[in-house]
């Protein structure tokens, strides 16, 4: 049995965050442990109520998960806080949990602010250096470079200049690009690579990141190299995003048994 770790918020209407992460984890066969960094009043209508943790009781969940069920892989979702990134950095490095992927999760699907502005440089920082995978959005991209990002040329630039920011690889998503096709490009040393899948017109996106990065996450701690993983993970996505069910009034969570 192989173990993954997730390293992000709680989303009480279980589209997105740690509940969608170990909902993933379990479609693929991965045993799913986690360490809650904030949690929020949240539903398919946006966030309602939000609380940061101790950093110091996060940095004790992950120790907890390291000492004894050591994961195979881990991942990071919505930190919160500078103070956050900087205790999960120092468990990352102190424990050495990789492969890492690191989804930098800044605003909810519903606009809500989940990463303070000042949290931003320590991200960068103090935890892209250690993770194996970045996995921004546009929205994202543009927050950690300053600048605009509108086409396939710009995105191209943009993920080279993510990936100097330290971390092995850069997984670019191109779902906020405008285009018939959802196109991620995966960054490396060794260059540029598409990922393109058909555009899913639907209402149902809540939690699409973090279940892209948690079936990356389970798929690097089942041993598939980084170019496997991706690929299967986004064939993955656009199955639950076609296959999403008709929950709730606002951004619908997807089909996570895909």
């Amino acid at each position: 049995m192989r173990v993954a770790l997730t390293i992000a918020g709680s989303d009480s209407g279980g589209g997105a965050g740690v509940q969608a992460d170990l909902k993933v984890f379990t479609r693929f066969g991965v045993y799913g442990t986690s360490a809650l960094t904030l949690i929020t009043a949240q539903n398919t209508l946006g966030v309602q109520e939000l609380y940061l943790l101790p950093p110091a009781l996060v940095y004790a969940q992950i120790r907890s998960v390291a000492e004894d069920l050591p994961p195979h892989a881990a991942k990071t979702g919505a930190l919160g806080d500078a103070a956050i990134v900087e205790a999960v950095a120092e468990a990352v490095g102190r424990f050495g949990l990789g492969p890492l992927v690191v989804d930098p999760v800044m605003v909810a699907k519903g606009g809500d602010p989940l990463l303070a502005p000042e949290a931003v440089a320590a991200l960068k920082e103090k935890l892209f250096p250690l993770a194996s995978l970045i996995t921004p959005n546009r929205l994202e991209a543009e927050a950690l470079l300053g600048a605009p990002i509108r086409t396939l040329e710009e995105a191209e630039e943009a993920a080279k200049a993510l990936l100097a920011l330290g971390p092995k690889a850069v997984l670019l998503k191109g779902g906020h690009l405008e285009g018939e096709e959802a196109v991620d490009l995966l960054a490396t040393p060794e260059g540029l690579q598409a990922f393109r899948a058909q555009r899913v017109p639907t209402r149902n996106t809540h939690g699409t990141g973090c279940t892209l990065s948690a079936a990356i996450t389970a798929l690097l701690a089942l041993g598939r190299p980084l170019e496997v993983a991706v690929a299967e993970a986004k064939a993955y996505l656009t199955r639950a995003l076609l296959s999403a069910p008709p929950l709730g009034r606002g951004h619908g969570p997807l089909n996570h048994w895909a």
